[in-house]
């Protein structure tokens, strides 16, 4: 197959080009293995869009091969050997890169630098040598209408000229009044108004001014926004009344009481939440005040330093232009939620013709996870709201609009951390068990579903305020689609109000458990892993069951393989008649579902071993989703395969309940939180 290229180019600077290339990326990522990022001209070599690419998607690709020229060398090529030159040698660039990726995108440059030195726009004639379809982009920021339009129709009449085929035109930064004018979106035009969050500054934007060193900080700190910048010129009594929300605080560090006075502010729950401090003129507190803070536990404020004079510090940061960064993943998830929402990813990947590829990577995966998650958006409740990488997921959650949350804690506590991490949870829903309106109906709810185990009504009424408890009877009684727990609560506390008020689907399933293992160029489900030590017969045949139907609706097609020490009949013993006997029953009473053994670890994973001891096996070499006879084996193995090959494992995912409730490792990342939350909500999808 062609290398397929998309060409993106904006028609001035302050177009938001980022903004686009990143949904673009994630777009392509998801459906292609290797991924190129191209700039046939840049402004220097040390180009920004190329470093934040590389880095954010891990492109396994020089940074001198991300671009051709910089402007003074494509300038130069023009003026000595003439345009038709240029474009001799990006085509050469470009059919490199064909050799070896499987997509290529390119981000042009905005075209008016040009505008003096080229007869027609360099975009359309460097699009049209790749053989590339476009996306136009628009800078409308403080453009008038008509203004707009005519750009729109000049470059739809220079691109109709040279051949080119258009996939959209994207205008960025629109005022809100004008948004009404394009809402017709089969001419494949989309809008995308300005966004206030993506232009704040960061604490990131700060430090990596080189006046600018850390005191105190952290990585998180990194996505903390500056709303306005303070400095402290009065008495701190007087200065109180004037810090606002997300306010970074310039002065001296010899102000003591103006640095004790903002601390308390900031862990106060009467005053506003800072974004940080700079200690101005190079000075830092006393050692006494260092002491205390040394003698904070999770002291969380970011304290920064310069050698500046406070004047000039405060006029330096305010002319600080802000940035998207690696580093942010708030404004990266704010970007790509905004993205998403705006343009018809769907319409686009149908443009490109974009087909299904056999070769999945974890990053396709995740990305799938998201897109699934997005078909019928689910409502989650999460009972540990007190954990900062539970909000943090949540977070990313709404900016990238996977699912609606439910947050369960004491509001004034929830809003406190909230501000103090520097968040923005608005969408979430938050509800506090203890005052809540639903306390009476789901004890009432509960004692009657647990009260021929002798429990009264009293009993039920506490066991509820229990906030996985509480979560679960948001489930069972249809408040939320599912739940998420495990960060600070152990297996037993998760699954324990699962087992007795949502139960299993039916009377012979059992809870268990699995794990999505992401390979280099595949995704293979794994089970039990983590739920049941000896399954029996009938136990292992619904663990296949369930697996292989779980294996569907994350869009991988099922082959089961039930593993033992030995192949088909070449095994004696209780153990091999076990699976022996559960292939059976699956084939039995499930004859739709491919499935096959017993058979050992490479002979259902590798097709050579396969073909020399179950030649004649449909699974054997192919197998997809891989049961283990016991819990030993199964999380020996899968944790020998996560550790020895690198593979990505996301679970464990719970299954045969008859409403998802999904269990979170303690030591989890935000990341695996998000693929969790994104997971239960494909789950919730399947049950209604």
């Amino acid at each position: 197959m062609k290398t397929k290229t998309l060409y993106l180019y904006a028609d001035k600077q302050g177009a938001g080009s980022l903004i686009v290339t990143l949904g673009l990326m994630e777009m392509l990522k998801k459906n292609f293995q290797k991924v190129a990022f191209f700039r046939p001209i840049v402004l220097e070599k040390n180009d920004y869009d190329c470093s934040f690419i590389q880095d954010y998607y891990q492109l396994n690709m020089p940074q001198n091969q991300m671009y051709a020229f910089t402007l003074e060398e494509a300038q130069h090529i023009i003026a000595t050997q003439g345009e038709h030159k240029l474009y001799e040698l990006l085509i050469q660039k470009q059919q490199l890169l064909q050799k070896e990726y499987d997509f290529i995108l390119c981000e042009g440059i905005y075209s008016e630098l040009f505008s003096n030195i080229v007869e027609l726009d360099i975009n359309i004639e460097i699009a049209k040598n790749f053989s590339s379809s476009v996306i136009t982009l628009i800078n409308a920021k403080n453009e008038s209408l008509s203004s707009i339009q005519d750009s729109i129709q000049l470059q739809e009449e220079s691109l109709k000229k040279a051949g080119i085929t258009k996939i959209a035109t994207i205008i960025n930064r629109l005022s809100p009044k004008y948004l009404q004018n394009f809402q017709n979106k089969t001419n494949k035009v989309y809008t995308i108004s300005e966004h206030q969050e993506l232009t704040k500054l960061s604490l990131a934007d700060i430090i990596e001014h080189k006046n600018i060193d850390k005191l105190k900080f952290s990585q998180e700190d990194n996505a903390r926004k500056i709303n306005s910048i303070k400095v402290a010129a009065m008495s701190l009594d007087n200065f109180l009344d004037h810090i606002q929300n997300n306010d970074l605080i310039i002065f001296p560090a010899d102000r003591s009481e103006i640095f004790l006075g903002v601390v308390g502010s900031f862990y106060s729950k009467n005053f506003p939440s800072i974004s940080g401090i700079v200690f101005s003129f190079g000075l830092k507190p006393h050692k006494n005040i260092l002491k205390i803070i040394n003698g904070l536990e999770n002291f969380s404020l970011p304290i920064l330093t310069t050698s500046q004079d406070t004047y000039t510090t405060a006029k330096m940061i305010s002319k600080i232009e802000p940035k998207i960064r690696t580093t942010d993943k708030q404004k990266i998830s704010q970007a790509l939620g905004i993205f998403s929402a705006a343009v018809d990813i769907s319409d686009i990947e149908s443009s490109l013709e974009v087909s299904a590829n056999e070769i999945v990577t974890p990053q396709m995966f995740e990305y799938k996870l998201f897109e699934y998650a997005k078909r019928s958006k689910k409502t989650i409740v999460l009972p540990e709201a007190h954990d900062p990488r539970i909000l943090r997921a949540v977070e990313t959650i709404l900016n990238r609009d996977i699912a609606n949350i439910i947050l369960l804690s004491d509001h004034k506590k929830f809003q406190n951390k909230v501000d103090q991490l520097g968040l923005d949870l608005s969408k979430a829903q938050v509800i506090d068990p203890a005052s809540s309106s639903y306390i009476e109906e789901f004890a009432k709810e509960f004692y009657e579903l647990r009260k021929h185990k002798g429990l009264s009504y009293e009993q039920a009424k506490d066991a509820v305020l229990h906030v996985n408890y509480f979560a679960t009877m948001m489930v069972y009684m249809g408040y939320a689609d599912g739940m998420v727990s495990g960060a600070t609560h152990t297996t037993a506390e998760t699954i324990r109000p699962a087992l007795q008020i949502i139960k299993t689907k039916k009377q012979d399933d059992i809870v268990s458990s699995i794990f999505f293992m992401c390979l280099d160029t595949k995704v293979l489900v794994f089970g039990d892993c983590a739920i049941n030590q000896d399954p029996t017969v009938p136990q292992l045949a619904s663990i296949a069951i369930a697996a292989n139907d779980n294996a569907k609706k994350f869009g991988i097609d099922p082959k089961v393989a039930m593993i033992s020490y030995s192949s088909g009949d070449s095994g004696k013993g209780e153990d091999v008649q076990k699976v022996k006997e559960a292939t059976l029953h699956v084939k039995q009473h499930h004859p739709e579902i491919l499935i096959d053994g017993p058979m050992q670890f490479d002979t259902a994973f590798d097709p050579e071993v396969a073909k020399k001891k179950m030649p004649d096996s449909k699974v054997a070499g192919e197998a997809t989703v891989y049961i283990f006879p016991d819990l030993n084996t199964g999380n020996t193995t899968y944790k020998a395969v996560q550790r020895s090959s690198g593979a990505i494992a996301i679970g464990p995912v719970l299954q045969g309940l008859k409403k998802p409730v999904n269990d979170l490792s303690r030591g989890c990342l935000v990341k695996d939180i998000v693929n969790t939350i994104a997971i239960t909500a494909i789950q919730a999808q399947e049950e209604h």
